[in-house]
């Protein structure tokens, strides 16, 4: 690792994000797997500390949340035929929330999809917020009623979108395909606390998020044998994405990153400023956190 210069590790995770997986990169540039997994380990776990840190007060004014499914060395139900299957093995959820207007990226946790983390995942948020009053939306998912309301108690405004599938896949005459749904019916909008802004109560921004995450980490493809092989890994390669998406990539339609629009920077990352704040940890080694409880 002390060989790579501050360039070969910018390099190095330039490509990690967007999308290569770690084969390929030590293809390209001629590092071996282990620097480069090393080399990811070490920056999730100091954009993840950094992001901890920096993401807070944030004044958002409409807030979307989702959780995405992926797993970790083996999917569940083949983990009872899984051999040496390590802590942290099987089906594996990332839950984030986004601002629906600057579309940061502010909160996300990797865990379970049960009521625990759910509570844990709306805390972090209110813990993040400036304190206004938010709206959030999600969808159906049951354990964000009661997640909503032990974080925020009265003070938010909170529905779902619920959208009703049935019949024929969209756009054809027969079933939904793997993993293709059922054709969608209708969508119903539900108020459950406070007094949400219909105009505002829909979840397009954080499920297109999902597709970024799938198109830019390698180990969220589908069908393939990229998949995460540690809990670890997994989590820190999070970090690592949003570090890149909050303040590297550009987005598209605001035409600047979603942290200049946040006012959490004012300035226009490059991948060179990541790389210090990894060196800058180097430099002052502490405690990892919780890969459940770490903001990644």
């Amino acid at each position: 690792m002390n060989k790579l210069s501050s360039e070969e590790r910018a390099k190095i995770l330039h490509l990690l994000c967007e999308g290569m997986s770690i084969r390929a990169v030590t293809r390209l540039t001629g590092a071996s797997k282990n620097t480069v997994t090393k080399l990811l380990n070490d920056a999730g776990a100091a954009l993840g500390a950094y992001q901890d840190r920096a993401l807070r007060n944030l004044t958002c004014e409409s807030v979307q949340v989702d959780e995405i499914w992926s797993f970790c060395y083996a999917k569940q139900r083949n983990l009872p035929t899984a051999k040496a299957a390590p802590e942290g093995a099987g089906d594996v959820w990332t839950w984030t929330a986004i601002d629906a207007d600057t579309k940061l990226v502010f909160s996300v946790m990797v865990g379970g999809r049960d009521e625990e983390i759910a509570e844990d995942f709306l805390r972090d948020i209110h813990d993040r917020l400036a304190g206004e009053r938010v709206q959030i939306t999600s969808d159906g998912f049951s354990v964000y009623r009661r997640a909503v309301k032990r974080a925020f108690g009265e003070s938010v405004d909170y529905g779902q979108v619920v959208k009703i599938y049935g019949g024929g896949a969209s756009g054809s005459g027969s079933g939904g395909g793997r993993y293709s749904p059922a054709g969608l019916t209708r969508v119903e909008y539900k108020p459950v606390l406070g007094n949400p802004d219909p105009a505002r109560m829909n979840t397009s921004y954080v499920e297109r998020q999902n597709l970024t995450m799938r198109m830019h980490m390698r180990r969220f493809t589908r069908l393939t044998n990229a998949f995460s092989k540690k809990i670890e890994n997994h989590a820190n390669a999070i970090s690592l994405h949003f570090a890149y998406y909050n303040f590297v990539r550009i987005h598209k339609t605001l035409r600047t990153t979603p942290a200049m629009a946040a006012g959490v920077t004012d300035k226009l990352w490059d991948m060179a400023d990541l790389v210090a704040i990894i060196e800058a940890a180097e430099a002052k080694p502490g405690k990892r956190g919780s890969y459940k409880k770490r903001a990644v």
